[in-house]
C-alpha cells in the first residue's frame, strides 16, 4: 500500500459538558455526551521510504507547522520504531476554535491512517493510548462510537444515537480554551450525573436514545465563560430562538448548535457566520481499520 486518499475526520458535538471537579494536576473533569456529525476535514497520505514527515495545506490555512497531524504522526513513529514516514494532504474544512474537535480528529484519523498504511497492526486501545498524549479529545475519535465520556475526557462508554439533523452556526470569534479553564468564573462542582439505566450496551441492539431527552438532562458549565469571551455566541443563541431553535454551544465553543426537525430558511444570517446542515453519525467512518 502506497497511498491513502480521501480519509474523513469527523467534527463532534457535545450534547453537554459538565464540569463535575478538577484533579491535582489542574486538569478537569467532566461529564459529557460527544456526538459525531458529519462535517469533516479530509486527509490525504501518501508513504515516503525516508522516514519525514511532511504536511501539505489543500486550503487556506492558519496552522503551525508541527499541528497535531504532524505531532501524531511522528508520535506513532517513536512508540512502534517504524522507518516509514507519510506525506499528508490537509482539506481543511472544520473551523478553528469551535469546540468541534477538529484538531483532535485530524490527529486520530493520522493514527488510524498511518497505522494502516505503514502495517503496523496496532490494537484501537494502543492508539487510543497514544492519542491521550495529543489530547483528551483524541481517545474519542479513535474510539469511533458516540460515547458517554467522564473523567478528563478519556473514560468512554458507547451510546446508540437516534438519527437528527442538527444547524451549527460559528461565529468569527474564538474564545481560548485555557481562558474558559482558568476562569474565576467557570462553576467546577456540577453535581455528577450517573450513567447507570442511560447507556445501552452497544453488544445487544443497543437502545436508541433521544436526542432532545439528553440534551434536557445538561448544560454546558462553560457556556457562560465563553459568552463573556466573544458575545457572539450569544448572538448566535439569540438568532435560532428567533427561529424556534434551543441553541448550546459545543465544547469550549465558539460554535452553537441546534436540533432542527425539517429544513429552514436560515438566509437571514450575518453574513460573516459559518452555517453547517448537518446529521449525527452512528459510527466513525474508519471503525473498521483496526481492531479493539
Amino acid at each position: 500500500m502506497k497511498r491513502l486518499f480521501d480519509v474523513p475526520a469527523p467534527a463532534k458535538l457535545n450534547l453537554f459538558l459538565h464540569i463535575t471537579g478538577r484533579r491535582a494536576d489542574g486538569y478537569h473533569l467532566l461529564q459529557s455526551v460527544f456526538m459525531l456529525i458529519n462535517w469533516c476535514d479530509t486527509l490525504h497520505f501518501e508513504l515516503r521510504h525516508d522516514g519525514g514527515v511532511s504536511r501539505e495545506d489543500l486550503t487556506p490555512t492558519h496552522l503551525p507547522a508541527e499541528d497535531l497531524v504532524v505531532r501524531a504522526a511522528r508520535l506513532l513513529q517513536q512508540a512502534t520504531g517504524c522507518t516509514l514516514g507519510a506525506h499528508i494532504g490537509l482539506e481543511k474544512r472544520l473551523p478553528a476554535e469551535a469546540g468541534m474537535g477538529g484538531g483532535s480528529s485530524d490527529a486520530a484519523t493520522c493514527l488510524l491512517a498511518l497505522n494502516r498504511l505503514w502495517g503496523l497492526g496496532l490494537s484501537r486501545t494502543q492508539l487510543a493510548t497514544l492519542g491521550l498524549q495529543l489530547g483528551a479529545d483524541v481517545p474519542f475519535f479513535i474510539g469511533g462510537r458516540n460515547a458517554w465520556v467522564e473523567g478528563i475526557g478519556e473514560q468512554l462508554t458507547p451510546l446508540s444515537l437516534e438519527e437528527a439533523r442538527f444547524v451549527v452556526v460559528k461565529p468569527p470569534g474564538g474564545a481560548s480554551t485555557p481562558s474558559i479553564f482558568n476562569s474565576p468564573l467557570l462553576k467546577r462542582d456540577t453535581k455528577p450525573a450517573t450513567i447507570l439505566g442511560f447507556a445501552a450496551n452497544v453488544e445487544n441492539e443497543p437502545l436508541k436514545h433521544n436526542i432532545q431527552s439528553i440534551l434536557g438532562i445538561g448544560h454546558n458549565d462553560l457556556q457562560p465563560v465563553a459568552q463573556t469571551l466573544c458575545p457572539d455566541v450569544v448572538n448566535c443563541i439569540n438568532w435560532l430562538q428567533g427561529h424556534g431553535l434551543q441553541g448550546r454551544m459545543s465544547g469550549s465553543g465558539t460554535a452553537v448548535f441546534a436540533q432542527i426537525r425539517q429544513s429552514l430558511d436560515l438566509s437571514d444570517a450575518p453574513g460573516n457566520w459559518l452555517i453547517k446542515d448537518c446529521k449525527n453519525m452512528d459510527a466513525h467512518p474508519l471503525l473498521d481499520w483496526c481492531s479493539g
